[in-house]
């Protein structure tokens, strides 16, 4: 308590005269990214103000934003030359320059942007296994992140696969649904349109007798596969760390709801938590955390039933969520308010990374940080222009590569992503505010220096007065606009 006490002292402190310190301002908008603003002053002014940054109310911390290492991502950024390719990894991944990324995940084997379907060990009943290589990710995911690694050594990564290896299934395919066939035009026309699956012309082979289904368990409910399960993920653990790549944290399965044609496993939550009672005390021979996820459904009794369960629960350090999993996120942080909760992976678009996606980002942020997500990731950091995977989905990037002109653009989600994680750093905590104006996030960084990201979805130019202790800011935003400020 005394602690608490002092740092609120210390914070207030700093802030009863921060109009005499520095304050940073960039904002950005659909014609203009990025823009810094000079000559920012605060004020003494009273009265009523749109909103209050409370100093003396923080909220859960951050531990850092970030995106993901696949296959696609490096494949893409191998199109540009040398120069270009270490200008977007220094951008990334840098401290201080550019998103200062400080968390990313990746997959365990397989995922929707990889190359083709592969396992790390397809060798069928291999259950001390004896054929798991990672050779298969030495092209593409060793070098992506050994090249992030050269900018921020200590770059968190947890990972999670996508399909456990197919002899593991009950139904020996990699995939968990067939490609629709003959699938309505306006159907067909709308999936496209709005989600970017277009799966004319791709099949992945599995046959309708061979599909799984939500709410059914795909993999084999036996000790041994189990066994051998927990064992693979040792195994990948082993082998990244002799490449010099440390993984703190996994998750048992991306989205294990979902039957998808891409690679994909469904499991119950009773499956989950059997084979959770094999994965833990694997993971805690190698000192790896394991989280629930990711969790992809609104309903929150998914991630109960595992929270509850006596013997498992106090092993598990967080979960993560994705897609409709965000309504479930509130529940279970009133619930366990002390537990981590990670949103895994940002909703992937439709490959066209417009403007209007990017304000559908800004209020996917606002939900998941306003709920105690204590970190947010980006899906593709990089795609080929057109985003298109394997499997026949157009996605959505931070940087996209024009393989003609081997040149590249960030796009507009790279730098609302930037407006909070260049500013916010890991250990900052998540400041309450108040007011009739709601469209903000404001934190705390260790150095007590307080961040305040606001966004005016007005059409037209507005000025607002938000309070920081007994100051005023009173900028005057532009019109559809996101904007960061940044007092030391």
């Amino acid at each position: 308590m005394k602690n608490i006490q002092l740092f609120l002292m210390l914070l207030l402190t700093t802030f009863c005269s921060f109009s005499q310190s520095k304050i940073t301002w960039i904002s950005s908008t659909e014609a203009k990214q990025w823009q810094s603003h000079k000559n920012i002053k605060a004020s003494l002014t009273t009265g009523k103000t749109d909103a209050e940054v409370l100093l003396n109310k923080p909220l859960q911390q951050i531990d850092g934003f970030g995106t993901c290492f696949n296959e696609f991502g490096w494949t893409s950024l191998s199109v540009l030359n040398a120069n270009d390719r270490e200008k977007i990894l220094k951008e990334f991944f840098s401290p201080n320059v550019g998103a200062n990324f400080t968390i990313c995940r990746m997959p365990v084997g397989a995922n929707d942007f990889s190359n083709n379907w592969y396992s790390y060990n397809e060798a069928a009943a291999d259950f001390e296994m004896k054929n798991f290589s990672i050779a298969n990710d030495s092209q593409t995911l060793i070098p992506f992140i050994k090249s992030a690694l050269r900018y921020n050594p200590n770059i968190k990564l947890w990972a999670s696969p996508w399909s456990p290896p197919i002899w593991m299934k009950y139904n020996k395919h990699y995939a968990s649904k067939p490609f629709p066939k003959d699938m309505p035009q306006d159907v067909a026309d709308e999936a496209r349109e709005k989600w970017g699956m277009d799966f004319k012309g791709f099949d992945n082979g599995l046959k309708p007798e061979q599909e799984g289904f939500e709410g059914k368990d795909m993999f084999i409910q036996e000790d041994k596969y189990f066994k051998a399960y927990s064992l693979y993920f040792s195994k990948f653990i082993q082998e990244y760390r002799a490449q010099n790549i440390n993984i703190s944290m996994v998750m048992p399965q991306n989205e294990f709801n979902s039957a998808q044609v891409f690679p994909s496993c469904t499991w119950t939550s009773k499956g989950l938590s059997r084979f959770l009672n094999y994965l833990i005390p694997a993971m805690n021979q190698e000192k790896v955390d394991v989280f629930f996820g990711t969790m992809e459904r609104p309903n929150y009794k998914l991630v109960d039933s595992i929270l509850s369960d006596s013997t498992i629960n106090k092993s598990i350090k967080g979960v993560g969520f994705q897609w409709a999993g965000k309504d479930a996120i509130p529940t279970i942080h009133k619930n366990y308010p002390n537990l981590k909760l990670y949103q895994s992976e940002q909703e992937c678009g439709n490959g066209k990374n417009d403007w209007k996606y990017c304000g559908y980002t800004w209020g996917l942020m606002k939900h998941y940080l306003t709920n105690g997500a204590n970190a947010y990731m980006y899906w593709n950091a990089s795609l080929k222009e057109g985003g298109i995977s394997t499997w026949g989905w157009r996605q959505n990037s931070l940087v996209s590569v024009d393989i003609i002109n081997k040149t590249f653009k960030y796009n507009y989600e790279y730098y609302l992503m930037k407006h909070l994680s260049h500013f916010v750093k890991p250990g900052a905590k998540r400041l309450e505010t108040s007011g009739d104006y709601d469209n903000l996030l404001a934190f705390v960084n260790p150095d007590n220096s307080v961040v305040i990201v606001v966004q005016n979805d007005s059409a037209k130019e507005k000025m607002f007065k938000i309070k920081v202790g007994e100051k005023t800011l009173t900028p005057t935003l532009e019109a559809d606009s996101y904007n960061t400020f940044l007092l030391q």
